[in-house]
């Protein structure tokens, strides 16, 4: 008499053979596969590219065409056979007179000469002489002369604006010049020159 014996009972997990593993593909293989269809990727975008240009195989630019401009020129009368002469256009630059006090004509022997010059829009007062003498002026450009004093402390000119301006003014005797300037508001432009010990003024 034989028995049958049951088949041994299945090992607990992590005991038992390893299960057994796909053998990996070598790389040559892998290589024969991607080499083929990346030819065919490339061939595919060249032909929709070339399908999208309309097939006609010219190259298009992102430039516009340029353009193109024709003058015509006007039709001349039968009797104006002449063409009219060019016309010349001169061009002269004058210089701006200068800013400052006219020097050159210095002041004959013996006289005092004082200007004043600039711009006062709301008007100035003007007074010059020396210290015996006091004088007004009105008006710009304002130049006076006055036969010089010996005995004469000093001689001057002083010209306030009355609410705005640039003006200057100057003073001068036997070439010796002294120059002042104001600009806006009230301000005073004076100019002086002192009698010294040589018997002249500086």
């Amino acid at each position: 008499m034989s028995y049958t014996q049951p088949p041994p009972p299945p090992p607990p997990p992590g005991f038992g053979p390893p299960p057994v593993l796909p053998a990996p593909r070598p790389g040559w293989a892998r290589k024969r596969v991607l080499i083929p269809v990346a030819v065919v990727i490339l061939l595919l975008g060249v032909g929709i590219g070339s399908a999208g240009n309309g097939g006609d195989g010219e190259k298009t630019s992102a430039e516009p065409a340029p353009t193109v401009t024709v003058t015509a020129r006007a039709e001349v009368q039968a009797d104006d056979e002449a063409e009219p002469a060019p016309t010349v256009t001169v061009t002269r630059t004058a210089k701006a007179k200068a800013d400052t006090a006219d020097t050159a004509d210095a002041a004959p022997s013996g006289k005092a000469v004082f200007k004043v010059w600039g711009s006062a829009p709301s008007g100035l007062d003007i007074t010059y002489g020396s210290d015996g003498t006091n004088l007004e002026g009105k008006g710009l450009p304002l130049k006076k002369t006055l036969t010089v004093d010996e005995d004469s402390l000093y001689y001057q000119v002083t010209a306030q604006l009355m609410g705005g301006g640039d003006i200057q003014c100057s003073v001068t005797i036997d070439g010796k010049t002294k120059t002042g300037r104001a600009q806006g508001g009230y301000n005073i432009c004076s100019a002086q020159l002192n009698s010294d010990f040589s018997g002249g003024f500086s």
